[in-house]
């Protein structure tokens, strides 16, 4: 239960990121309470996540999640364009996330 909530952890950082960006600096109230409820979400799912899992496992992984999720998000919605130097750090981080779960022993 643990990675569940870890997972939607790191999608509600994702979500709380994007409605952020999309508030326009907090001027759209709408987006603005999105961007607040999607950020108590990911902080309480992450508390639920440590609960049984080590916290040096699950920050990394919850970090990475909604980094890699941010970077997915700016491409398909804002368009944003990155090089291939940057998709290769982008991979990185992805298998970085991987290696962590994989040694971390939990």
């Amino acid at each position: 239960m643990s990675w569940i909530f870890l997972l939607f952890a790191g999608i509600s950082e994702i979500l709380w990121s994007t409605a952020m960006k999309l508030s326009d600096g907090f001027s759209k109230v709408g987006w603005a309470v999105i961007t607040v409820v999607g950020l108590i979400t990911s902080m309480l799912c992450l508390l639920q996540a440590v609960k049984h899992l080590s916290f040096s496992l699950a920050y990394p992984i919850w970090t990475g999640i909604g980094a890699v999720g941010s970077v997915l998000v700016g491409v398909i919605l804002f368009h944003d364009k990155f090089s291939t130097a940057t998709w290769f750090f982008v991979a990185l981080l992805i298998v970085a996330i991987i290696g962590i779960k994989m040694t971390a022993g939990e």
